[in-house]
């Protein structure tokens, strides 16, 4: 809902606490009553969050969470918890949001859904509808296994290594889009780089201006997905997700800005 670990680990503490300060046996149905209030609860703090996130410098994307590799069973939660989907997610008015995730990843009822958002179930209906054609017109899908997607991922890292142009244009698809987070705090496109020779260009020149000797970079587990870290002394500086067809790269979601790398 939130893209956020520290807001959501908020919610859920404000959850518990109203769950502590309700009546004893009031709470008829407590999976119902915690989903509904964790659920408003994200809302609300959606809303808040509206007016700061149009004013953040540059692209906002969700807070990585970095992992242990993940193997292809856990296909499908790695897919709902991407980083590509989880920026479409912004795209969705708060309630929207709520409704799609609710019914779309977690197979919730729309009578439930309607009792959530004290809406009509045909009201629900008509919101998760218009969210999924929304998502699924936008939503890049592909059936690639994670170990596909490390094999692409480690002929990227030995062209950047390599300074190869060449070998990067061939990794990427001609409409390819470069999108980095570095919230005005770090170095960072304002805007998404499109073409895979501009991002040829970019990533020749992060490797030429901004390596330094204690400098790794390393194939880990980013949101479930096979991914990129990399670490300066040990320290996390930047994370890379991409979409990818299995054959060319689509998308890359960088993630620089050190507030959410801590």
């Amino acid at each position: 809902m939130l893209g956020s670990r520290a807001d959501a680990e908020d919610i859920v503490q404000e959850t518990y606490v109203r769950w502590h300060q309700t009546a004893p046996g009031s709470i008829e149905n407590p999976e119902a009553w915690l989903v509904t209030t964790a659920t408003r609860l994200a809302i609300d703090r959606l809303r808040r969050l509206k007016t700061e996130r149009e004013a953040y410098v540059g692209p906002w994307l969700p807070e990585p969470l970095v992992s242990a590799p993940a193997p292809d069973r856990d296909l499908d939660l790695a897919d709902d918890l991407s980083i590509a989907f989880l920026t479409l997610l912004e795209r969705l008015a708060p309630e929207e949001r709520a409704a799609f995730l609710l019914h779309e990843v977690f197979d919730v009822g729309y009578d439930r859904i309607a009792a959530v958002l004290d809406r009509s179930e045909s009201a629900c209906r008509q919101v998760v509808h218009r969210a999924r054609e929304r998502v699924r017109g936008e939503r890049k899908r592909f059936d690639v296994t994670e170990s596909a997607k490390a094999a692409l991922l480690q002929k990227f890292l030995k062209a950047m290594e390599a300074r190869d142009q060449q070998a990067l244009l061939q990794l990427f698809a001609p409409d390819a889009t470069w999108t980095a987070d570095g919230g005005g705090r770090v170095a960072a496109s304002p805007r998404p780089l499109i073409g895979a020779e501009l991002i040829a260009k970019l990533v020749i020149g992060l490797r030429e201006k901004f390596w330094a000797p204690d400098r790794a970079m390393e194939i880990t587990t980013i949101n479930g997905e096979t991914g990129i870290a990399i670490t300066d002394g040990g320290r996390l500086v930047a994370t890379m997700s991409i979409v990818t067809d299995g054959e060319r790269i689509l998308d890359v979601y960088a993630v620089v800005n050190p507030e959410k790398l801590s």
